[in-house]
C-alpha cells in the first residue's frame, strides 16, 4: 500500500455531487463518467446507495449502487440484486485504502439491507480493477444475449454474499 492518508467514509448527499462527478471525471474521462445531476439524484433515491470518501473536507472518492436492477417487481427484487454504478477513487489517492474501505462500506450497506447478489461492469482491459473485485470475491459471469454489443468491451461479474472482508476471502 502506498503512503497513509486520513480520511472518512460517509453516505453521500447531494451537495458533494458537484465535486463526486469531478472525481469521476478524473477516472473516466469527460465521456465517461456520470453527470451531475445523475449523482445529485442518486444521493437521495430510494433505489441507491452512495457513498464518498473525504480527505482534508475534500470528495476523494465516490462509490455506488442501485438496488432491484435486475427485476421488474422492484418490491420483490430490492432485497434480491444490485448493479453497482460506479466506483471512482481520484488517482492522486490510489494505493492508500480508500477504495477498499469505500467499497466495503457500499457492499456491507447492501448486504445490511438484504441484497443477496451485486452485479457490476468493467472494461477487460482494466486488469487493477478486475483484481480489485476479485479480493471481494467477485467472479465473472457472461453477459445476457440481449447485450451482444457490450459483450465485447465488458465482463460481467457478481457476487454472492457473505459477510467477509475482502482480506479474510
Amino acid at each position: 500500500m502506498g503512503e497513509t492518508t486520513q480520511f472518512i467514509v460517509r453516505e453521500m448527499k447531494t451537495e458533494d455531487a458537484k465535486e463526486a462527478a469531478a472525481v469521476c471525471k478524473k477516472c473516466f474521462g469527460k465521456h465517461g463518467a456520470p453527470r451531475r445531476k445523475f449523482l445529485e439524484d442518486a444521493a437521495w433515491s430510494w433505489r441507491h446507495r452512495f457513498f464518498v470518501a473525504e480527505v482534508d473536507g475534500k470528495i476523494a472518492a465516490c462509490a455506488g449502487a442501485r438496488v432491484a436492477e435486475f427485476y421488474e417487481d422492484y418490491y420483490e427484487a430490492e432485497k434480491k440484486n444490485a448493479y453497482v454504478e460506479i466506483v471512482a477513487v481520484d488517482p492522486n489517492y490510489h494505493g492508500r485504502g480508500i477504495g477498499t474501505e469505500l467499497f466495503t462500506k457500499l457492499i456491507d450497506t447492501l448486504a445490511d439491507i438484504g441484497v443477496k447478489s451485486v452485479y457490476l461492469n468493467v472494461h477487460p482491459a482494466n486488469t487493477p480493477a478486475i483484481e480489485f473485485y476479485k479480493r471481494f470475491g467477485f467472479k465473472y459471469r457472461s453477459l445476457p444475449e440481449e447485450y451482444p454489443e457490450q459483450a465485447a468491451m465488458y465482463l460481467m461479474v457478481e457476487r454472492q454474499w457473505t459477510r467477509n472482508s475482502p482480506s479474510e476471502q
